[in-house]
C-alpha cells in the first residue's frame, strides 16, 4: 500500500526534477520554477481562499499548474477531491490544495501531479527530455 503524502513531499518531489529553483515570496513562501516559471507554489493566505462558515483565510493553500482545463476540471469537479479551484482561478491552468489535505493522496498520486505541474511548465526541450528518460 502506498504511503499517504504529506506537506514535506511537496518540497521533496517538486526539487526533484531537473532544473528546478526556489524563489521565495513576501512571506517566505516557496515557489518552485523551471526556467523562471513556477510550477508549484504555496500561496500566501487570500480572501478568495477561505473557510466558507468563518471567513477565515487558509494559511495553506498549494498551486499546482496543470496542462489543460480538461485536467482541471478531472481535478476539482469530484466533490469527494481534495483539489479545488476559486472564481479568481477561472481561466488559470492551476488548481489548488490546501496542506491539511494533503495526506488525502498518496506519495505516488502527488508524484504525477508535480510531474505534471513542471512538464506544462518547463521549456518544450527540456519537457522531451524528461519524458524520453521517464517513459515507460
Amino acid at each position: 500500500m502506498a504511503r499517504r503524502a504529506r506537506v514535506e513531499d511537496v518540497e521533496r518531489l517538486s526539487l526533484a526534477m531537473p532544473h528546478v529553483t526556489v524563489e521565495h515570496g513576501s512571506l517566505g513562501n516557496p515557489i518552485y520554477q523551471v526556467g523562471r516559471r513556477s510550477f508549484v507554489y504555496f500561496r500566501t493566505p487570500s480572501r478568495d481562499a477561505a473557510d466558507p462558515v468563518t471567513g477565515e483565510r487558509y494559511p495553506d493553500v498549494i498551486i499546482f499548474w496543470v496542462p489543460s482545463q480538461s485536467d482541471k476540471l478531472a481535478l476539482v469537479q469530484d466533490p469527494d477531491s481534495p483539489f479545488f479551484t476559486t472564481p479568481h482561478f477561472d481561466g488559470h491552468l492551476s488548481v489548488l490544495l490546501r496542506g491539511t489535505r494533503v495526506a488525502e493522496l498518496d506519495v505516488e498520486e502527488l508524484r504525477e501531479v508535480v510531474q505534471d505541474a513542471w512538464l506544462c511548465r518547463a521549456s518544450p526541450a527540456r519537457a522531451r527530455r524528461w519524458l524520453a528518460d521517464h517513459t515507460p
